[in-house]
């Protein structure tokens, strides 16, 4: 189990959440539900690593608090501040997802009568959603639903495209992308600028 050390402190803030059991355990009990074996393979997506240190990026649409690694949430604080610069709102939908809540997800998608194909086709495997790095969040902005495709139509969804990049965030999940994931214009990950 990760150890969450980079966590702003406060009284205010509260602790970042943390899987209870280990991540094998947790993607053999989703294997168990019927996520296939070779579902990494297949979809073209590795394992995804929970990080060691999260911090506080403030609360989601929900009002529940949110996280990310810290320079992931780093970022994410210039890219918002950047937005707003140029008249646009950026809302944290959802961002920190711990493998464990991942399972509960596929667990609750299934107890509503979804299959184990319906589900995997709009949410990665536990142990494969880039939720899990701390690099990966959902976005939205006011006057549009969260979640839907409705947000490509957004202005925020058009500043992101042109945008997003300088602050190393792309768009994970584009129309017809390798993974067979539908289409979350939503969806954007904070990838390490690599040194030349």
């Amino acid at each position: 189990m990760a150890k969450y050390t980079d966590a702003v402190s406060s009284a205010r803030t509260p602790l970042p959440p943390a899987s209870s059991r280990p991540s094998a355990e947790l993607i053999e009990a989703a294997r168990a539900l019927g996520v296939p074996r070779d579902y990494g393979r297949t979809r073209r997506l590795r394992r995804v690593r929970e990080p060691r240190r999260l911090a506080f990026i403030g609360c989601d649409t929900q009002d529940r608090p949110q996280w990310l690694a810290p320079r992931a949430a780093r970022a994410w604080a210039r890219m918002c501040e950047a937005a707003a610069a140029d008249g646009v709102k950026l809302l944290v939908v959802s961002a920190f997802r711990t493998i464990e809540y991942q399972l509960g997800i596929l667990q609750r998608k299934l107890a509503r009568g979804q299959s184990v194909e319906e589900i995997l086709r709009m949410t990665a495997a536990p142990g494969y959603s880039e939720h899990h790095s701390g690099r990966a969040l959902d976005v939205s902005t006011p006057g549009f639903e969260a979640l839907e495709e409705e947000f490509a139509d957004s202005p925020a969804f058009a500043w992101l495209q042109r945008n997003a990049k300088r602050f190393a965030f792309r768009l994970s999940y584009p129309k017809r992308n390798p993974h067979g994931i539908g289409y979350e214009p939503w969806h954007w990950c904070w990838h390490v600028k690599k040194k030349r």
